[in-house]
């Protein structure tokens, strides 16, 4: 199958930035989703736009730290449209701070979201997409996975595993199996406001006023890599503003 038309994907972190921006314009494209998030109520208030507008998705609550809820994701899928095409796994979080401030329980839940997340949407959808013969993994890094600057050591360190662990999944997809890796630069989301070190949170805020692209930058990588024909698989993107280093 080639293009976006009819093709069924599940987006995580869709509730709102990249995940927001690429379920509207895949929708646009003729896509049938599944969206997932923790934010119930956004992801209610998406599907409704999308379907306002002529397009069909669902929604689920999805915290990717749960095996249990990348599972159901992938289920709902099947349930309603009978399979499952592309698994876009979005979710993120980067709860930067210097390592001298030692908040490991942040540590913590930047590795259970960026990296065990990953994991568990690969679990989940790889043995479909064996069955089916086909799919594609799209997953959203950064350009952090390219080079590490103060502050984001472990939120860097997360992303160089992601950029990892899909091209291992790349070598061992097989010929009928896609693999993506889309990596942003300053993307305007509500990044920034996930620090709770406030000198961080205003550099990072600053650096976002003064260079970010839209969402819908990423959403248009996203897309690029999907609409390829079977045969065509789209490695890494790397998007970031004109402006940044």
């Amino acid at each position: 199958m080639s293009g976006i038309e009819g093709k069924v994907v599940a987006i995580t972190g869709a509730s709102s930035g990249i995940g927001e921006a690429a379920a509207l314009l895949l929708a646009e494209r003729g896509a049938r989703l599944v969206l997932g998030a923790r934010r119930s109520e956004r992801l209610a208030a998406l599907v409704a736009r999308i379907e306002e507008a002529g397009g069909a998705a669902v929604q689920i609550r999805t915290d990717v730290t749960r095996r249990e809820d990348l599972r159901a994701l992938v289920a709902l899928a099947r349930e309603r449209f009978g399979r499952l095409d592309v698994l876009v796994s979005n979710a993120g979080v980067g709860t930067i701070s210097p390592l001298d401030d030692l908040r490991v329980e942040e540590w913590d839940h930047m590795v259970d979201v960026n990296v065990k997340g990953v994991l568990h949407g690969i679990a989940a959808a790889l043995p479909v997409f064996r069955a089916q013969g086909t799919g594609h993994f799209v997953t959203t890094a950064s350009t952090a996975a390219f080079r590490v600057v103060p502050a984001m050591a472990v939120y860097a360190g997360t992303k160089f595993a992601v950029r990892a662990i899909c091209e291992g999944l790349r070598q061992e997809a097989g010929d009928s199996l896609r693999v993506t890796t889309v990596s942003p630069g300053v993307t305007a989301t509500d990044f920034a406001e996930a620090s709770s070190n406030s000198r961080v949170r205003a550099e990072i805020t600053k650096m976002r006023d003064d260079l970010a692209i839209p969402p819908d930058a990423i959403a248009r990588a996203i897309a690029f890599a999907i609409e390829q024909p079977a045969t065509v698989d789209v490695n890494e993107i790397v998007v970031r503003p004109t402006a940044q280093r």
